[in-house]
């Protein structure tokens, strides 16, 4: 059946080559000079950050166009990728304004000149400095005329929940210009200025950062819902990737019985929480999830009500790379064909 993967990572061999599309001046000279300057990342992994077999003969996994097609985009006759980048997203994590912006507007550059002109199975998302309001609104309409670009993306953690009023402006834009708002883990594993990844401090070990992923994500949900994001802006449309989604519905049972008792705290709230999700959430499925019995996640799916939000992604090449074959094993033909292709066509506005 046909496929459309929302998450591939495409690269650059070095950092110079995103600082070619700054203009002249101290920005471009500091890049050139000494990278990007965000945060990195604390934990180690012992699987290593990408698969073993994608080092192309020079640069790093993901910066071979032609090794990507082999491994996975023709080995899978995948019609459609979307590009989310390899190493910009703690741009978001940055104390500055002025100097992550500069890079975000030189990586959409770099992405539309040297990948999505490559080929037409390329679809992207664009970068903003999200502590940079008035830079983020302007770089959203800019890569907006762009019919390619489809999303607008920012690190899984963000310097406040993301339905905080100032950040109003960015989500307006996005409505304004239906483009979808993304999340991707990056950048906050807590180093530098990233928050604390849970609430209640550093875990010691990798395995238990990637395990949590999700809580991050429920975080942002609570934080749209409630701030009346949804309510304010019926038309935005958010994508979470890279956290699963076998956790959504206990999440929404337990946001809807909340919202019952406490629901004149938030009087702008016309609908439950779940309803909200459900409308304009949307989730993808790597890394997904391994119940014993393979068809007890659609199950779960079906509990929830989900079957509509959920898009298949490979994650390639990193590490816990899912095929498109394993993302949706044991699941029935009519759900596959959802995850692989149907929900993401009604979401990115585009036919396969």
């Amino acid at each position: 059946m046909s496929i459309i993967d929302n998450d591939v990572h495409q690269t650059y061999t070095h950092h110079s080559e995103v600082a070619r599309y700054m203009p002249m001046g101290p920005f471009k000279d500091r890049c050139l000079e000494s990278g990007f300057g965000y945060p990195g990342g604390m934990y180690y992994s012992v699987a290593g950050g990408v698969r073993h077999d994608a080092f192309p003969d020079s640069g790093p996994p993901g910066s071979s166009y032609e090794l990507m097609c082999e491994q996975h985009l023709n080995k899978y006759d995948v019609r459609y990728a979307v590009l989310n980048g390899g190493a910009m997203l703690g741009i978001n994590l940055m104390s500055e304004q002025d100097y992550p912006a500069s890079l975000a507007t030189a990586y959409n550059l770099w992405l539309d000149a040297e990948w999505l002109s490559k080929d037409d199975r390329f679809l992207g998302s664009a970068m903003i400095a999200c502590q940079n309001i008035d830079a983020s609104v302007q770089e959203i309409k800019q890569v907006s005329r762009n019919p390619r670009i489809k999303q607008i993306l920012l690190s899984a953690v963000t310097p406040m929940p993301i339905g905080h009023r100032y950040y109003r402006p960015i989500l307006e834009a996005c409505a304004d210009e239906s483009l979808i708002l993304a999340f991707h883990p990056g950048g906050n594993q807590s180093s530098g200025t990233a928050p604390v990844p849970t609430p209640v401090g550093f875990p010691s070990y990798y395995l238990e950062w990637h395990t949590l992923l999700p809580t991050v994500y429920m975080t942002q949900i609570c934080s749209l819902v409630a701030e009346g994001v949804f309510e304010a802006l019926p038309e935005l449309k958010v994508n979470f990737i890279e956290g699963g989604a076998s956790w959504l519905p206990s999440f929404m049972w337990r946001f809807d019985k909340n919202y019952k008792a406490l629901k004149s705290q938030t009087p702008w709230l016309v609908h439950p929480p779940s309803y909200y999700i459900k409308r304009n959430c949307f989730f993808t499925t790597q890394p997904r999830e391994e119940p014993e019995k393979h068809s007890d996640l659609e199950t779960l799916y079906k509990f929830g009500g989900v079957e509509n939000n959920i898009l298949y992604s490979s994650d390639y090449p990193h590490w816990d790379y899912d095929t498109p074959e394993f993302a949706v094993r044991g699941l029935s033909v009519a759900l596959k064909e959802k995850i692989m292709f149907k929900n993401a066509e009604a979401l990115l506005g585009i036919k396969v």
